[in-house]
């Protein structure tokens, strides 16, 4: 397996490489196993898992899995404090660049589709929106229709307008929003955030799939396992220690659900049925997000002999 170069050692690069999947595809179990095979540690790239206290509705490795890889940006804030794309991005340079000293690899791994695309395509602050310009634009959208915006977008940002279908509005809307208010274009924006990303395109990602049924049949094996393990526990633990269901992990699949059973909306089996129902809608929509999501190598999850051969030729 050939380095990479993202940070070095004594002149020695240190190696990257990315696994990716919808949940339940099984991430966890072969991470490890590549962990292993290539003395890697792990970088979550999840945004559920940085909180403490929910474990078994996120699906964290557990603590004996945590013994056999070093695993980073894991139980790192409490449930009340906020974290964004920019934090995590960070938080992620800062462990890509602890492991790197020690002359480790480093494997990222997990299914938040935003801190992937930060990554690979950095990020750019605009600031506050300015709610008068984004009213404006919507009245002009109403009045003038949308092939008039975007002959607009076409002459100030032509780069964007060609990759823009002329009947996305908000899209289109969003474009014309970061042009007129930062003076320079969105593509311009998106060049420079590529330039300063954390990972460069040479850095592999590998895409786990099934078939959609097996996918579907392990998440509803999942949910049954983690009710069975202390679900309703752990967010009965979450409520005492005073994380309301107004925060936003506590919105989270599987905490919400276990909320709507305590309160007593909700019985266990009802709970139950929509957990799994809407865990299999988020993994349908993780899919298709990492499908329109260019450069990710798929591999089938059970074939881990070639999904290692893919990473040796890919890095």
């Amino acid at each position: 397996m050939k380095d990479l170069g993202i940070y070095r050692k004594n002149g020695q690069p240190t190696t990257v490489f990315c696994l990716v999947g919808p949940t339940a595809v099984g991430k966890t179990a072969l991470a490890l196993e590549l962990a292993e095979h290539y003395e890697a540690e792990i970088i979550s790239v999840d945004s559920m898992q940085v909180y403490r206290y929910l474990d078994i509705g996120t699906a964290k490795a557990t603590p004996e899995e945590r013994r056999r890889v070093p695993h980073h940006l894991i139980d790192i804030i409490d449930p009340d404090e906020d974290y964004s794309l920019a934090r995590f991005l960070a938080d992620a340079a800062a462990a890509l660049a602890d492991i790197g000293r020690r002359g480790r690899a480093a494997l990222f791994t997990g299914g938040t589709g935003l801190y992937l695309r930060g990554l690979r395509a950095g990020i750019f602050d605009l600031g506050p929106p300015d709610e008068h310009l984004r009213a404006e634009l919507a009245r002009r959208l109403t009045e003038e229709g949308a092939s008039a915006l975007y002959a607009e977008l076409q002459r100030v940002d032509p780069a964007s307008a060609s990759r823009i279908h002329p009947n996305d509005r908000q899209r289109l809307l969003r474009a014309l929003e970061i042009f007129y208010h930062s003076g320079t274009p969105w593509s311009e924006h998106l060049r420079r955030g590529k330039q300063n990303a954390l990972l460069p395109d040479r850095v592999p990602v590998i895409g786990l799939a099934c078939e959609r049924d097996i996918l579907y049949e392990r998440i509803n094996r999942r949910v049954d396992s983690m009710l069975a393990v202390g679900l309703i526990d752990e967010v009965q633990g979450l409520l005492a220690r005073g994380y309301g269901p107004e925060l936003p992990p506590m919105q989270a699949i599987g905490y919400r659900h276990m909320v709507q059973y305590l309160n007593g909306s909700w019985t266990l089996e009802q709970a139950r049925e929509l957990l799994a129902r809407d865990t299999r809608r988020y993994a349908k929509r993780q899919l298709t997000w990492l499908r329109q999501t260019s450069g990710i190598i798929w591999c089938d999850q059970q074939d881990h002999t070639s999904i290692k051969r893919v990473i040796d030729k890919n890095s």
